[in-house]
This record gives C-alpha cells, structure tokens and sequence, in this order.
C-alpha cells in the first residue's frame, strides 16, 4: 500500500529530527569559548545541562498531548482513547533510568564520535532481551537469540573501528574506550527502564505522549536539582569545566554568552527531542513499529555521513562493517526476517495485524529512546 503524503510527511519528520538531536549536541560539544571570569577557553563540555534540556524537551510533549485532548473533544478522534486514572508516580522509577541513562551518554558523546554513540546504543537490545527473559518471563525465539549475538558481534567490530582510527586531542584513545563503555554501560539502565514501562506503565493504558510528558517532567525537575550539587562535588578528569567540577551550570551560561551559536545547538537538541518523540509514536501508530526500527536505522547512516561530511571524524572501513552487522541482528530481533520469508514462501505481500499502534512486543523500544 502506497504512503499518504502524510504519512511520508511523519516518516521524514522523524528522520530529520532524529539526526538533528544526536547532530546537535555534537555540534554543541565542538565548541570552545571563554567561560565565567576571563577563564581561558575551553570547550563546552556540560553534558548534565544538556540532559536538563532534553527533559524540557520531552516535558514539551505533555502540551502536545492536551492540545490533541481538546481536539479529540470538540472532533472526536479516534487517536485518542479513553485515559484511564493512573498514579503518575508510576513514571518516577523509569524516569529516574532515564535520567540516569540519558547523563551517562551525554558525558559519553563529549568522548567519541557521533556515529559511534549512535551504532553502539544498539547494545540495548543485548540487555532488553536478557532482563525481558528474566523479569518478565519471556521466551525469545532462535531469531532473537542470533540477534542479540550478531550485536554482540556488531559492538565488537565499531570498537575496533574505534581502537584502529586516528585519535586527535579531542578524542584521545582512552577517552573514546572509555566513552564506548559508557554507552554499552547506559544501555543497561535504558533496559531496565524498558522492563519498568513494561511492567508496571504499560498496562495503564497511558496515552505516549503524555507517557513520555510525564517522565519528561520528572527528569527535568529532578536533574534541575541535581546541578546545585553537581557544582560543588569534584570530579577530576571527567570535568570539562574549569573549576574541575561534575557540573558547572554558570560556566555553560557564561560559554553560552560569548559564543551564542552555542544556544542554537541547545535549542536545536530541545525541539528536535520533542518533535522525535511525537513522529517517532505517530509512524508506530500510522504505519508500523518495523517502519519505525527501519527509520531508525537510517538515523544512524545520516548521523554518520554528516559527521563525515564536517570533518567531525575520520572514515574507517570497519564502521560500515560493524554497521551492518548491528543491523542484521536488530533485524533478527525484531523479526523483520520474517515477512521477508513469507514474502518469498508465498509470493504475497505478508498481514501486517498488531503491528500497527504496537509498542510494546520484539520491536518496542523506551516510551522516550530518541537521545
């Protein structure tokens, strides 16, 4: 069947913003300014703030929901079930993984490369399928089983790509092993916030939006605290700033001030992160979750090929390699293997029931992945 323009509108809408989130932190991360009181230039390291932004982005997410609300009471929709009540502190335990998931990347890109953050947050199916078998009492099948082994495999090959590439000041070999296992070190907590969503949210009925609204508000508020310590607790080498600190949020604002692009970069992480989520929720409902995963996987090659095309990192081999292993095995995963199978079996085009609106199951993700 033949995509609606806009449907085709939704699919571009998440591919764009989807690169331009990951883009623009990097973006942000690559500058160098004067901080607070003449301190001598330095680069704009501050990834807990940037995390603070992300949240403000998907609390964002919650005006979108009520403004869907009242058009579905003056135009009934049926896009817009029913809201059961529910507890909204339900959402605190995922958004506290969330939190903690999303600040761990953020020190981890200001380490490696944009493509490799990128490819090697495929580890959390690795994780996803382990903690879903144990907590859940799932049983995966041989497909996802070779999946998560084909990632494995996969996560080998982009960090020897990373081990084997040029390694300039901003990105010394050490800081990069180290930024690649925090983010296969992330992916566990964004797993365990999946079984949470899974097992205690999910059945609520919550609308997505309002889901990813709610974490969003959680996530903000909590972090927004957090920084008032975070500027007094040392942190050695894992500072940027030059009062060697976990978190300088005076610094990022005084950066901010002598290098304004800096704050469209921000901006740009803020917006795309709300626009991501609301197309991301609205190509699983208006077409599929596999449609989803595909587009998802085309964030990746534009990632890549833009950060090659500014000079943000050098070309290795490997990378397409690895890539394309981290691929087959989210395929396997997801069981994308399987209509291409019947497709050849049958010679007909396979029924695509469940799939639309789905979530949840082999293909889901976090109520909020769109870092």
């Amino acid at each position: 069947m033949a995509w609606t323009k806009y449907q085709l509108f939704l699919a571009g809408l998440m591919l764009v913003t989807g690169s331009i989130n990951t883009l623009s932190a990097k973006w942000a991360d690559n500058f160098v300014a004067q901080g607070c009181g003449g301190s001598k230039e330095h680069s704009f390291q501050h990834p807990f703030l940037q995390a603070v932004g992300m949240f403000l982005g998907e609390f964002s997410c919650l005006a979108a929901f009520y403004l869907l609300r009242c058009r579905a009471a003056r135009h009934p929709d049926s896009s817009m079930d029913p809201q059961q009540p529910f507890n909204p502190l339900l959402f605190l335990p995922p958004a506290l993984c969330d939190m903690t998931g999303t600040s761990i990347m953020y020190v981890a890109l200001n380490m490696t490369s944009a493509s490799s953050f990128q490819m090697l947050r495929g580890a959390v199916i690795i994780f996803t399928g382990l903690f879903s078998v144990a907590f859940l009492g799932r049983r995966l099948a041989l497909s996802q089983w070779l999946g998560i082994l084909a990632t494995i495999a996969g996560l080998v090959v982009v960090g020897l790509a990373d081990l084997l590439s040029k390694h300039d000041d901003q990105h010394k070999l050490s800081e990069v092993i180290t930024g690649d296992l925090l983010i296969i070190m992330a992916q566990i907590i964004v797993s365990i916030q999946m079984v949470l969503e899974e097992k205690f949210v999910y059945k609520h009925n919550v609308h997505p939006l309002r889901a990813v609204g709610t974490e969003g508000l959680f996530g903000f508020v909590i972090l927004s605290l957090l920084l008032v310590p975070m500027y007094y607790i040392p942190a050695s080498s894992f500072s940027g700033n030059p009062r060697g600190t976990l978190e300088d949020a005076l610094d990022a604002f005084c950066q901010v001030g002598q290098k304004p692009l800096i704050a469209l970069a921000l901006l740009g992480n803020i917006s795309s992160i709300a626009f991501f989520n609301f197309a991301g929720i609205s190509v699983t409902k208006e077409l599929s979750a596999t449609t989803r995963m595909v587009l998802d996987s085309l964030r990746t090659i534009v990632i890549w090929a833009l950060s090659l095309a500014l000079g943000w990192e050098a070309f290795h081999a490997l990378q397409i390699l690895g890539f394309f292993i981290l691929l087959t095995g989210t395929a396997l995963y997801n069981g994308l293997h399987r209509p291409l199978l019947t497709r050849l079996s049958r010679g007909r085009p396979p029924a695509e029931e469940g799939e639309h609106e789905r979530l949840l199951g082999a293909s889901r993700t976090a109520i909020n992945d769109a870092s």
